[in-house]
């Protein structure tokens, strides 16, 4: 078992897994038995835990999280003429997977406490060509679900949730992924539980279901081999990436408790310096994916980061808004006010679960020392300069 020994470190990442379970026994069993390719019982055993852990019936692997959310809009057929509503700060991938189907991503503000999609947001933007709503859950916490499934239902919409970095997470009891008709999820290095690179698409219905399973394996029948009923595409996951899903999914508790456990103590060691912590509605529990922070706005983001990565700390930007993209530049969108401020002034802080308690204490002191070198002082002192 690889052990983790910080003072080995020459710069603390914004993130890195901890494959420290069965994951390598898991892989050589596959390459033992030689079943590597998109076939084998991992495949199997990591999509039944999946779903146990969303609480839904089928959850269905794919080879990653873009290719997840592409397979469920074309499964609800989803296509050119279509409208669906996004939220315009996101990972670019909630924005390319609408415009790879040909329907036209139409960008809805954020709230400013939670940065997840403003609810009251979304009904000015329906129109007679609106087909769904892709709520996205950012850093670990959940959107308004009950909320946007209300407007939803309303106006007849599809829900695909982006659950991408909110594995583990809940409102209300409700893991999200449950809530709309489809949840979507990522296993990219970086997120809660990885499979190197890797997704999931979740749901309750049993013939959607059955679709989505048919449709990412070219097509083909689930029942007659090399029969294939309608465009598909080739979206499996491998059995190795199942492994090591597998082992990872089987940690997911004790992964989670030491990330709100860093999240704690991120919000304690800076409870006196002026920047905003993401901060989710009381019904949820989130996973604390990435711990960021939005800084005064009188700071000079770019310098912060370079000054702390001169410490020996990575920090990284928040998401751009899509709306800011070239290429989505024109299209139609709400008023995106608070997604920008967002985006402006958000920076995510070093979050991985090995994360060790001296290596907080020094992102904490190199963010506090880039902080006052631009004359921004802890709560209760003078600014100097």
């Amino acid at each position: 078992m690889k052990t983790h020994d910080p003072s080995r470190r020459k710069v603390i990442p914004v993130y890195e897994p901890d494959l420290s379970g069965n994951e390598k026994s898991y892989v050589m069993d596959c390459l033992d038995s030689s079943w590597i390719s998109s076939i084998g019982s991992y495949i199997d055993r990591f999509e039944r835990s999946l779903a146990s852990v969303v609480g839904v019936p089928h959850a269905i692997s794919v080879s990653n999280g873009t290719v997840a959310l592409h397979l469920a809009l074309h499964c609800l057929d989803i296509g050119p003429g279509d409208e669906v509503i996004v939220p315009s700060f996101t990972y670019i991938a909630s924005v390319n997977a609408i415009a790879q189907t040909g329907a036209r991503p139409v960008f809805a503000d954020s709230q400013l406490h939670d940065w997840q999609l403003d609810p009251h947001a979304i009904e000015p933007l329906i129109t007679s060509r609106t087909r769904a709503i892709l709520p996205v859950h950012l850093y670990g916490a959940v959107c308004d679900m009950p909320a946007i499934m209300q407007f939803a239902r309303r106006h007849n919409l599809y829900v695909v949730e982006d659950c991408a970095e909110c594995l583990g997470a809940s409102r209300g009891g409700i893991h999200p992924g449950a809530f709309g008709d489809i949840g979507t999820f990522s296993f990219f290095g970086n997120k809660t539980i990885t499979t190197g690179e890797g997704g999931a698409v979740v749901a309750r219905d049993n013939d959607l279901a059955r679709r989505l399973r048919r449709v990412k394996g070219q097509g083909q029948s689930l029942t007659r081999r090399y029969w294939h009923e309608e465009l598909g595409f080739n979206y499996r996951m491998t059995n190795v990436a199942a492994a090591i899903g597998l082992a990872q999914l089987e940690r997911l508790e004790d992964i989670l408790r030491r990330k709100r456990a860093i999240a704690q103590a991120y919000r304690r060691l800076l409870s006196k310096i002026p920047v905003d912590f993401q901060l989710p509605d009381s019904s949820v529990n989130s996973t604390n994916w990435l711990v960021s922070i939005l800084l005064p706005r009188e700071c000079d983001r770019a310098r912060i980061m370079a000054e702390m990565m001169e410490d020996g700390v990575e920090t990284r930007p928040v998401f751009y808004g899509a709306h800011q993209m070239p290429m989505y530049a024109n299209l139609p969108r709400g008023d995106l006010k608070r997604a920008s401020e967002i985006s402006a002034r958000g920076m995510s802080l070093p979050s991985f679960p090995t994360l060790s308690p001296l290596e907080i204490d020094q992102v904490v002191a190199s963010l506090c020392s880039a902080l006052a070198r631009q004359g921004i002082a802890s709560i209760g002192e003078k600014k100097t300069g």
